[in-house]
């Protein structure tokens, strides 16, 4: 597998393996690296996917936290193209793959309730917040509601995760309600959730929420997760993470 015009292949952040990105794609972030780590993974086998997978960045680095299959689900074919060569590139063929399809129709060509957790790096902003579209189609699609809504994410999760499978997002904290009411129209109950923060002090950018298909009432919050020291290095919770 070969690394293409206008590509390049940059580290896992930490981890040994690689991934093949490009500026004119939308590339991961620290928001996927919380994401693969806050959520709970079977260690030894059993069926994750991923939707939204992107570069499948994701998907890469749960293969470090589990030894089960993990699948992603990405609409934009550049996107899966350069995410498969990645997972070929790490030797990971047997356990990932990304798929190409729509999210809002991934259980029909997946499976219903066949999957032991399910994890989404969804798009944040809806689509008519104009003044913070990018011209870039790539980004648009990754950044914006406009192939897929939060709902739409919500509802395919929880058709693909089994009963009493687990369910995790990450997203932005002003939209903690609509992700709240929507979780459980969809009998996914919330059961953990982490404030992110970029440094002490700061209000919180991110949100890490996770829930269990028809799971019972009861939801945890755990501590503040702190990104950033004041002199912009790692927090050792952080580098914790990054180190593992």
């Amino acid at each position: 597998m070969t690394v293409k015009q206008g590509e390049r292949l940059d580290d896992l952040l930490g981890r040994p393996g690689k991934i093949i990105q490009s500026d004119d794609v939308f590339s991961f972030s620290l928001d996927a690296v919380l994401l693969a780590e806050f959520v709970w993974v079977p260690i030894q086998k059993g069926k994750l996917v991923d939707l939204c997978a992107g570069t499948g960045a994701i998907p890469l680095f749960l293969s470090y936290r589990t030894k089960g299959t993990v699948t992603g689900v990405e609409i934009q074919p550049r996107l899966v193209d350069m995410a498969n060569r990645s997972i070929a590139i790490n030797e990971l063929d047997e356990r990932l793959h990304i798929v190409e399809g729509d999210v809002k129709t991934a259980a029909s060509r997946l499976g219903h309730a066949r999957y032991d957790v399910v994890t989404c790096n969804p798009p944040y902003f809806l689509a008519n917040e104009t003044s913070l579209r990018n011209q870039n189609e790539h980004h648009t699609i990754a950044r914006h509601e406009v192939l897929c809504t939060l709902e739409d994410c919500i509802r395919s999760a929880s058709q693909l995760v089994k009963p009493g499978g687990k369910v995790a997002f990450v997203h932005r904290p002003e939209r903690l309600l609509d992700i709240l009411t929507l979780m459980r129209a969809y009998r996914i109950e919330p059961k953990r959730m982490q404030l992110v923060y970029p440094k002490q002090g700061r209000d919180a950018n991110t949100l890490l929420i996770e829930g269990s298909k028809d799971g019972k009432a009861g939801l945890t919050i755990l501590p503040p997760f702190i990104v950033y020291e004041e002199d912009d290095t790692y927090t050792s919770d952080m580098r914790a993470i990054l180190d593992a």
